[in-house]
């Protein structure tokens, strides 16, 4: 089995694996509430999907 001549330096590593790093999916606004979720999803606030009650989502007593 091959062995490496030399060792990798940190920097040749690092820029190697600049690419493998997570990113931040899509967002969209809800048109009723305005609450951020993600696209193609019934929003959980208003439980509106396309102008549509989908969720029926219980309102908390505000004391």
């Amino acid at each position: 089995m091959a062995v490496p001549f030399r060792r990798t330096s940190k920097t040749k590593k690092r820029m190697r694996r600049t690419h493998l790093k997570k990113t931040v999916g899509a967002l969209t606004t809800c048109p009723k509430c305005g609450a951020t979720l993600r696209p193609h999803r019934a929003c959980t606030k208003c439980g509106y999907y396309k102008d549509t009650e989908v969720i029926k989502v219980a309102e908390k007593d505000e004391q």
